[in-house]
């Protein structure tokens, strides 16, 4: 993104990410903000970036705010889906965008474990090493849904910890393969010991799925789990 403000405006702009990602996972409804050394028509700078970004890269929208405005601190909350595609035979076409468990998951023990993550806890325990600062966040919603082979998992909360997501939805799979009970998640969050929780699920099945401000929400479903324009029916994948 910054490489293609270069080409717009010729010199170097800073870009303020609303959140990060490791390598291998998506957004769908990343948001950034900076600000330009020169003047642009807004309408057409979604245009004109997109023309100097790779194809792996989508400009949506553009809207000129207050200078006060940060895309990371002005957030309000934040919301990724992590999908699982969850079959005895992989799939070549999924493999980049989502992870392949092949033992049937079961839906009632993920939902039930979900459940104790809701509120305000310290996530020490689903998180990698803190870079400092507090590791309590407050998710107000988690939700686990099952739309035929794919699972969907989708967290809401006034923010993240580095690698947390993926540690709870590799501590959900391991609740919905029996090896963990959903009853002992609240001893895993008292422990504040990284050890107490299960492993990370891999990246590719992570997806910032949206950010909400004041007056706008960035959300946008993954295609995996967006509905076709032309019917009603759930968009699913063998």
């Amino acid at each position: 993104m910054e490489d293609a403000l270069v080409e717009l405006f010729g010199e170097r702009v800073r870009v303020i990410g609303a959140g990060r990602t490791d390598s291998g996972v998506h957004a769908t409804g990343q948001v950034i903000s900076f600000t330009t050394p020169r003047l642009f028509p807004v309408e057409r700078l979604a245009v004109a970036l997109q023309s100097h970004l790779p194809p792996d890269v989508a400009m949506r929208d553009v809207a000129q705010v207050d200078a006060a405005f940060s895309a990371r601190h002005s957030a309000r909350s934040r919301t990724y889906v992590y999908a699982v595609h969850n079959a005895p035979d992989r799939s070549p076409l999924l493999a980049r965008l989502s992870w392949h468990v092949r033992k049937p998951l079961d839906h009632a023990a993920m939902d039930s474990a979900a459940r104790h993550f809701i509120g305000e806890h310290d996530f020490r325990s689903f998180c990698a090493l803190p870079e400092g600062g507090s590791t309590t966040r407050r998710v107000t919603a988690f939700t686990i849904e099952r739309h035929g082979n794919l699972v969907r998992l989708a967290i809401s909360a006034n923010g993240f910890l580095h690698h947390m997501v993926r540690a709870l939805a590799g501590t959900l799979a391991e609740c919905g393969h029996g090896r963990r009970d959903p009853s002992s998640i609240p001893a895993a969050l008292e422990a504040r010991d990284r050890a107490a929780a299960g492993v990370n699920a891999p990246p590719q099945g992570l997806y910032l799925a949206g950010v909400r401000y004041d007056e706008y929400d960035s959300y946008r479903e993954p295609w995996l789990f967006a509905r076709k324009e032309s019917a009603s029916t759930m968009l699913l994948l063998p």
